[in-house]
């Protein structure tokens, strides 16, 4: 798992940057169950072990309901979109939003973004 380095983003400010662009166009994308997109390390499953009905199993995968399951998230798709140099956009947590003057300039946006979020291993909605 990442460092936990920073903290999620506080929507208010995120809504006062994103009023901030005036913007005409906007269009935003959601990764398909993000949390579950993220491999939980070998060494750090026996955290999450749970018991039901006598049996005894744990996630391989990053749960949700998790206090710092966000923060994780938020911090794996963040250096994604950073080392595939996205344009300029705002994250929150798994929702992705762009914005520009036309349609045109928003869809090379959105476009830019998803492929990079596919190559990143992401799935879509």
């Amino acid at each position: 798992m990442p460092l936990m380095n920073t903290a999620l983003p506080d929507m208010l400010e995120l809504q006062y940057e994103l009023e901030s662009k005036a913007a005409k166009w906007y269009a935003t994308t959601d990764i398909a169950n993000a949390f579950f997109s993220i491999p939980l390390a070998a060494e750090c499953r026996p955290q999450f072990a749970f018991t039901w009905r006598g049996v005894q199993y744990t996630w391989n995968r990053l749960p949700q309901g998790w206090k710092h399951s966000p923060t994780i998230c938020h911090g794996v798709i963040q250096s994604a979109l950073e080392q595939g140099e996205a344009p300029e956009h705002l994250q929150y947590i798994d929702d992705i939003i762009v914005w520009g003057n036309s349609a045109e300039e928003v869809s090379e946006k959105g476009k830019n973004i998803i492929q990079i979020l596919l190559q990143a291993g992401f799935t879509i909605k």
